[in-house]
């Protein structure tokens, strides 16, 4: 399974592409790609989010991902904020819909608990157990391309966990 994970921001926005090998005799995680979209604060709205659109098309078009995961919204104080994620976010949900990828959303709760084991890891923790679940020889930066990975990494678990529960039955 190869899973594209997205990490929007307003200003910089994470991808990661990570695979689920499961060929040798214990599953691994290996990170195929990661990147940063920073947006140009010279240009305006429409251009930024067509930026973020055409760079996530193109990562998109390039590694064929089974799925994309990306955080769901949290709520903020700050109701501009969150306004200008949600413009990030809903570029990004087109992007996978015009590849006509499946998309799983996660609360940010759920992909700390995931990667970290507690779900209100801080990102220097989150870094850190990205780097060593991806056997990465250094911390991914920005944290925002760490939480792509992380995204990524917690729907390979989810749906590991799914799998494993229906053999089950």
């Amino acid at each position: 399974m190869r899973v594209f994970g997205i990490d929007c921001g307003t200003e910089i926005t994470g991808f990661g592409v990570v695979d689920s090998d499961d060929t040798g005799r214990v599953p691994r995680l290996v990170c195929k790609a990661m990147g940063a979209i920073r947006m140009k604060k010279a240009l305006t709205t429409a251009e930024r989010l067509l930026q973020v659109f055409q760079e996530l098309d193109a990562q998109l078009a390039r590694w064929n991902p089974d799925a994309v995961a990306i955080e769901e919204v949290f709520y903020s104080v700050n109701a501009k904020s969150a306004l200008k994620l949600g413009q990030v976010r809903g570029v990004a949900l087109m992007a996978a819909a015009s590849h006509g990828i499946l998309v799983a959303e996660y609360a940010p709760l759920k992909i700390k608990s995931s990667v970290v084991g507690y779900g209100l890891a801080k990102k220097e923790q989150m870094q850190f157990m990205v780097a060593r679940l991806l056997e990465l020889t250094e911390l991914p930066e920005p944290a925002d391309v760490a939480d792509a990975l992380a995204v990524a990494i917690c729907h390979i678990h989810t749906a590991q966990t799914i799998a494993a529960q229906e053999v089950g039955r």
